[in-house]
């Protein structure tokens, strides 16, 4: 089974750029992306990276769903167990 973590989201982060990489250091599950530097347009590009490391699906929509770290993790873990149903 894939599985999502918030190691793996913030390796995504880390090499998307565009915000001060000590943001993402430390207890991050709750802070909201956009205390962490992070726009809509980044999370999107968050999404497309998942999207093509785990061959699933993300509405544009979904951002919507992932305010912080840790919604964005359950989220995406969600729709992986979706897939391994499907």
């Amino acid at each position: 089974m894939s599985t999502f973590d918030l190691d793996e989201l913030r390796g995504i982060l880390r090499g998307m750029g565009g915000a001060d990489e000590a943001t993402l250091d430390g207890d991050i599950a709750e802070t909201e992306f956009g205390y962490l530097g992070y726009d809509s347009l980044a999370l999107l590009e968050l999404c497309n990276q998942v999207e093509r490391r785990y061959s699933i699906q993300i509405s544009d929509d979904a951002v919507l769903n992932m305010p912080t770290p840790a919604k964005a993790v359950a989220y995406i873990n969600s729709l992986l167990m979706a897939g391994e149903g499907a």
